[in-house]
């Protein structure tokens, strides 16, 4: 081949080494794409996606939700919009994700009892929203909530009202709810675990309130009538206590020696014994004469001391 045909053929070849130098690089299908707003973009989708990569194909996920896009669907997306991408395998495929966060139920209770207080529920009612599931709005948003046609029905103190949603990034939300006020009344509960024969301090007991239904008769509804007193049985933590529970503190142990004392004429006479039970102030208690082997009934009069009347007759002898 002569010189000629050699320059002609690089003239020929000259055009399309330059349009191969100036073209786009080829795009790049991302495997993951996390959505903030609320469409999806051709650059979501595509590193170097070319000339259109801002245009918006579709609308994003709801918060907290997530759509995948298969192979054609890709295919057909990049045709469209002129994305030099094509498949490798067949199998590609992106996960487009939007993040989301649920409305916090404690303020929509919050709302809803301000909202309720003004048809007549008392504040200490317990709000009952079965099968609420909090609406979600993006992430980071900024959210108003709002509340639309409350009604009230009594007896019963049902309420239906409309929950209005308002967040950055997203559409109005309307969201019905259904629910109804129920009675509550005071309850003292335990903050720990206790254990048979211990003395209730301040801070083993707290003020809570139950739904009146739930309350057995009997149940200490005032601290007062907690702290100070023994239990007499094993608590777990957040019981209620009983009153049937709760007794003085014993100042007799079971078991534990004791003193005995006996007047007898102006004297007093003294013997060593050992108490049977545990008892508090005031209360009787069998004791063994630990000289005599018999035993006595007594009244607890002070820790580890037991008074004996002149002349008691022992409930029984060994």
């Amino acid at each position: 081949m002569n010189r000629r045909h050699l320059l002609a053929l690089a003239a020929l070849a000259w055009p399309a080494t330059a349009r191969a130098q100036n073209a786009p690089p080829p795009a790049i299908l991302r495997p993951h794409a996390l959505l903030e707003g609320e469409v999806l973009r051709v650059s979501d989708l595509f590193e170097h996606a070319g000339p259109h990569a801002e245009r918006v194909i579709a609308a994003s996920p709801q918060p907290g939700r997530r759509m995948v896009l298969e192979t054609q669907n890709i295919v057909n997306i990049a045709r469209q919009n002129g994305v030099n991408w094509r498949p490798l395998t067949g199998t590609e495929r992106i996960v487009i994700e939007r993040p989301g966060r649920t409305v916090p139920r404690a303020e929509i209770e919050a709302l809803l009892r301000d909202e309720l207080a003004r048809h007549g529920i008392e504040p200490e009612m317990e709000i009952e929203l079965p099968g609420l599931i909090p609406p979600m709005i993006p992430a980071q948003a900024w959210f108003q909530l709002a509340l639309e046609g409350v009604s009230v029905e009594q007896p019963g103190a049902r309420f239906q009202a409309t929950l209005v949603v308002l967040a950055d990034g997203a559409g109005t939300q309307r969201m019905r709810l259904a629910g109804r006020a129920v009675v509550t009344v005071p309850v003292v509960v335990a903050t720990r675990r206790l254990a048979l024969g211990e003395v209730i301090g301040p801070n083993d007991a707290r003020l809570s309130r139950l739904r009146a239904e739930r309350v057995r008769p009997g149940q200490a509804q005032q601290i007062s009538q907690v702290v100070g007193q023994e239990l007499r049985r094993p608590m777990a933590a957040d019981q209620g206590f009983a009153l049937v529970d709760l007794g003085p503190p014993s100042i007799v142990q079971k078991n534990a020696l004791v003193t005995l004392l006996l007047d007898a004429g102006g004297l007093q006479l003294t013997a060593q014994g050992r108490a049977l039970e545990a008892a508090a102030r005031g209360a009787t208690v069998p004791v063994m004469n630990l000289a005599s082997r018999n035993i006595v009934e007594g009244i607890a009069i002070a820790p580890g001391r037991v008074r004996v009347a002149m002349g008691a007759i022992p409930v029984a002898a060994r």
